[in-house]
């Protein structure tokens, strides 16, 4: 089990109806997910050719901020707020679709780029996942 579903299980309080396996799922999704977009946009300012790279490391860049703020605030259950949740995981999906399509139009020159693009396409899967559980 992951380190954010083993924090999950000594949580003291009753985490409520939200499905525990995608929570964990989706919080590592997202961690997993800011590390590689920052790992891409290091990697893409070190190519010979970066200027064409430019949007590539900017959405990276977004990228990795969404994802690092939703796997913290799927991490906060104490006053949990249904609405923001929703509209950070939303927030979440579309920056991983965003980046996974930038990074797309890289992927066949940097292997880092397509690397990146199915974890961030993976990402968003679980960020709508979670989502559509919580109803």
């Amino acid at each position: 089990m992951s380190t954010s579903g083993n924090m999950l299980k000594t949580y003291p309080q009753d985490l409520g109806r939200i499905d525990e396996a995608k929570l964990t799922a989706c919080i590592d999704a997202c961690v997993e997910c800011g590390q590689a977009c920052t790992a891409c946009a290091d990697a893409c300012l070190s190519e010979d050719s970066v200027a064409h790279l430019t949007k590539c490391i900017r959405t990276d860049l977004d990228c990795a901020d969404i994802c690092e703020l939703t796997g913290r605030v799927l991490s906060r259950h104490t006053g949990y707020d249904a609405n923001l949740t929703r509209t950070v995981l939303e927030t979440c999906a579309t920056a991983c679709k965003s980046c996974a399509g930038e990074c797309e139009r890289h992927a066949t020159d940097h292997e880092h780029c397509r690397i990146c693009a199915e974890v961030c396409s993976r990402c968003e899967q679980a960020c709508r996942e979670l989502l559509a559980s919580l109803g």
